[in-house]
């Protein structure tokens, strides 16, 4: 059996150093605690709301940065998919997830579907979602609103991935007494038609006046929900 943790922390915008730390902590508690896999929410490393361009870069990270190989350290056997501002290599800025293990940063993925204001912000990803076949099974790795595009989750599944992984931001919406999130829902469709595990990590909190929604879910291949955070 492979044991997942999703870790719904509420990084600090701007905050490098702080969201660092906690990320630190959240990878450490997971993996002593029989993690395999270990997910964070969407821009972990940064935070959200960003008035503009210049600030994400301000906050930005490359694949290289010493930071991901400190996080890799920690790991052991297991592995991790965290989201972060991407400082490309091309001078762009992408909503990126890394995946990593104890040997440092294995794949990069750069959001392809950005939602909202993301766009003055961040250039889309070119590249379709990797397959990566880890110690613990084969992974897809997407970012928050690309779950909302049944063309791109199906690729995946057809592909052979036994499980989702996203980091994500979900805003806060409202909804009918009783009723989980609209992306809960999606992501328990998502894997009830895939016949696939997902993974969906939220962030916590309220930035910049936006509240999240702590929607944390690791839902199983029959479209059930294993496990969730709730608010917190």
């Amino acid at each position: 059996m492979t044991r997942i943790a999703c870790c719904q922390l509420d990084p600090v915008l701007g905050d490098l150093p702080g969201n660092a730390a906690r990320i630190n902590a959240a990878i450490t508690g997971a993996v002593s605690a029989g993690a395999d896999i270990v997910v964070l929410p969407e821009l972990v490393t940064s935070g959200y709301m960003f008035a503009d361009a210049a600030e994400a870069r301000a906050a930005a990270l490359s694949p290289d940065s010493a930071q991901f190989a400190t996080w890799s350290a920690l790991l052991g056997d297991s592995v991790a998919v965290l989201g972060f501002c991407e400082n490309g290599s091309d001078g762009l800025l992408y909503n990126s997830a890394a995946l990593l293990d104890s040997g440092g940063v294995v794949a990069v993925y750069r959001k392809t579907h950005l939602w909202d204001r993301e766009k003055l912000v961040f250039t889309p990803g070119e590249q379709l979602p990797p397959l990566l076949n880890t110690r613990h099974g084969v992974l897809a790795v997407m970012v928050c609103y690309d779950l909302e595009f049944a063309e791109l989750t199906r690729h995946v599944a057809v592909a052979g991935a036994e499980l989702i992984v996203a980091p994500v931001n979900w805003p806060l919406f409202p909804r009918p007494a009783g009723e989980h999130p609209g992306e809960v829902i999606t992501a328990m469709s998502t894997a009830r038609l895939n016949r696939v595990a997902v993974a969906a990590c939220d962030r916590a909190g309220v930035e910049r006046g936006q509240k999240w929604t702590g929607g944390t879910v690791s839902v199983d291949p029959d479209g059930w929900i294993a496990a969730e955070a709730g608010d917190g």
